[in-house]
């Protein structure tokens, strides 16, 4: 069955690929992929080299990490982005420095490696400390176990690196161990540990080894985690085990270094469909999908994988896929997350979600919009809790994505089908916002141009009043929406660690392009224009 929506197969005004069989290719790739997809992270990577050297690709994960240093010394993204990541690579490297193990790479690589390390996370100007802490899950646990484990380690450290005898990486201010402190009190009196702590297990440490109130899930995971997973498991029991065959898996796809979640399954599937249905490209051969969705659904809503917490965000987005492709179903689940002003994504949430409202409002408003008399009220509750959230400039950010152009593009999304006087006001600010950020390029991103928050700005630039400004940038920014294989694209989304998830953003690239395309033509903008914005 199709979804919704006009046809997707017409050909682009300036020769791209069809939509409809860009789609029909996305498609078939979720289909081949049925843990989903994801980039290598640098954090998790650098847990399993430190807890799991015997872990078929160990090698291979070391020089990952020695090949993605950046020159300053650190990992991962940009600003405090890079304090976890380097943390945990730190860490591992030096595990390798206290083993004796097979030389498979250089140990002086591997010494000079934590030197640079840790001479950022030693500077209190231009290291990661010196910048605000982002609002990555389990931060508050992840930072201050590996302090703690650096500092053990650098109490003795390995040859070659006696200069760093006693020290401790600095942290941002007024961060601090009280709930990672907490969290281990917790485990000693023996309390079943919390669902949605299970993904950072491994900051537990030699505690989390087979800890009875933990258990692995179906597919041998423990939280979704490879990290989580082998802490637990600690030293392997043999290959036929689920824990060992989960992490065997985990780590093939990039041959070696491992995501920070998988299987990440009912996610990746229900955001790809939910961003071709806003498109209103048709989806093909998409029932199998569709029926795994519907089962993923339970009392408490959808998961983004097993081993996770059911939540508000996954439940939306999954129920928003489905209706879109002509299997509606009932959102009760959806209520569940009610907090009377604005809904939490799990239960216990510290803080709240801007897109996982927006996520919610769109999903009730395609399936319960004058039918399910619940709707009516939470739409209004939620709808002044996202606006009164609006920044002066106009954009919306978000605690599962590093960028603003995510956030401002999901809300404008739920609020832009309503109609309401309130909400032009703040759509026009936050198109004005698009407008004025754009590169010289004619791309879009926080710390340079990307096609994935190109794409999102082009949603938000689609969502304004028609006018000539609106087109110039769509014609300067669609050239930038091209999928290609070997297309950069940094890691903007949040978990333990940034990461990159290709199917879910290729989708929001093939959505964006189609919609922006459209636009163009009705607007007679001359195909000339989209060629000479192709970087």
């Amino acid at each position: 069955m199709s979804g919704a929506g006009s046809p997707g197969g017409e050909t682009p005004a300036d020769g791209g690929p069809d939509p409809a069989a860009e789609a029909a290719r996305l498609v078939a790739d979720l289909a081949a992929s049925p843990l989903g997809r994801s980039s290598a992270s640098p954090y998790e990577t650098g847990r399993l080299v430190a807890l799991a050297p015997w872990l078929t690709y160990h090698a291979e994960r070391i020089r990952f990490l020695l090949a993605s240093q950046r020159a300053d010394g650190g990992w991962g993204g940009p600003e405090g982005y890079a304090l976890v990541p380097t943390l945990s690579a730190v860490d591992g490297l030096l595990a390798t420095l206290d083993r004796d193990e097979p030389a498979g790479w250089s140990r002086q690589g591997v010494r000079q490696a934590v030197d640079r390390a840790l001479r950022l996370l030693l500077d209190p100007i231009a290291g990661p400390a010196a910048f605000p802490v982002p609002d990555l899950p389990a931060c508050d646990l992840t930072v201050p176990a590996l302090v703690e484990r650096i500092s053990e380690r650098l109490a003795d450290p390995p040859e070659g690196l006696a200069g760093w005898r006693g020290i401790r990486p600095l942290v941002p201010a007024g961060m601090n161990r009280r709930r990672f402190d907490a969290v281990r009190r917790l485990v000693h009196t023996g309390v079943p540990i919390p669902q949605k702590l299970l993904h950072a297990l491994e900051v537990l440490g030699p505690a989390a080894r087979c800890l009875p109130s933990v258990a692995p899930t179906s597919v041998g995971a423990i939280g979704a985690s490879p990290a989580a997973t082998a802490a637990w498991l600690g030293a392997p029991p043999g290959h036929a085990h689920p824990t060992v065959r989960y992490l065997a898996e985990a780590v093939a796809g990039h041959q070696g270094p491992a995501p920070c979640a998988t299987p990440i399954t009912v996610f990746e599937r229900s955001w790809a469909l939910s961003a071709l249905a806003r498109a209103g490209i048709p989806v093909p051969a998409a029932e199998p999908i569709a029926a795994e969705l519907r089962a993923a659904l339970g009392p408490e809503g959808a998961a983004t994988g097993p081993g996770l917490p059911a939540d508000a965000d996954t439940t939306a987005a999954t129920l928003y896929a489905l209706a879109a492709l002509g299997y509606p179903v009932d959102p009760s689940a959806l209520f569940r997350y009610d907090l009377g002003t604005h809904f939490c994504t799990w239960q216990g949430e510290d803080g709240a979600s801007v897109t996982t409202n927006a996520h919610v409002l769109e999903a009730l408003h395609r399936l319960a919009a004058g039918a399910d008399p619940r709707a009516a009220p939470v739409t209004r509750r939620v709808t002044a809790w996202l606006l009164d959230l609006q920044h002066p400039d106009g954009s919306w950010s978000d605690r599962w994505h590093a960028s603003p152009y995510y956030a401002t593009a999901a809300v404008l999304a739920a609020l832009t089908g309503q109609h309401a006087r309130e909400v032009a006001p703040a759509v026009e600010r936050a198109v004005g916002w698009v407008l004025d950020s754009q590169h010289d390029d004619g791309s879009y991103g926080r710390w340079g141009g990307t096609a994935e928050e190109t794409a999102y700005a082009v949603q938000v630039l689609l969502a304004g009043r028609p006018r000539p400004e609106i087109d110039d940038a769509l014609a300067r920014a669609v050239g930038h929406l091209r999928v290609t294989p070997d297309m950069p694209h940094p890691p903007l989304w949040h978990d333990k660690d940034l990461y990159h998830p290709p199917l879910i953003v290729r989708a929001a690239l093939i959505g964006a392009r189609k919609l922006a395309d459209g636009r163009l033509r009705r607007a007679g903008v001359p195909p000339r224009r989209l060629l000479s914005s192709t970087p």
